[in-house]
């Protein structure tokens, strides 16, 4: 049985309210091309919100230039995103996504900075940006 998220929507309503983009990443755990993205350079100081549900996900205090083309972040706020087993593409990874809506948002890797250590390589249309 599939979890059931605080926010749902079907297919229909998750299309008219993400971009096609969005939709793609999202829902159908897509992957955005590297560099593609401008939050990749946001600098500021503020939150990183979910696209579909606005719940905030990451602090712009966590967030570091990985050099891998997505944003990337040492960890989420407390409770924000859930992790499963990502087996597609030949390899084992860990997905993240959004513990409101359940949306795909990137991978986790354990190649990160301190003080985590941790990697949430997070697709950036995924995330809207909310200035402090």
């Amino acid at each position: 049985m599939a979890k059931q998220y605080p926010v749902t929507h079907t297919d229909a309503e998750w299309k008219s309210l993400l971009t096609p983009e969005q939709f793609t990443i999202m829902r159908q755990h897509g992957t955005e091309m590297p560099g593609s993205c401008a939050l990749l350079h946001e600098k500021r100081a503020g939150a990183f919100r979910c696209a579909a549900c606005d719940q905030p996900l990451f602090e712009s205090t966590l967030k570091f230039e990985s050099g891998t083309g997505w944003p990337s972040f040492n960890d989420p706020l407390p409770g924000a995103v859930e992790s499963d087993t990502d087996t597609s593409h030949g390899m084992m990874r860990d997905e993240v996504h959004c513990s409101r809506c359940g949306s795909h948002l990137g991978h986790v890797f354990e190649d990160g900075p301190p003080p985590t250590g941790l990697r949430y390589c997070i697709n950036g249309v995924a995330l809207k940006f909310e200035p402090k």
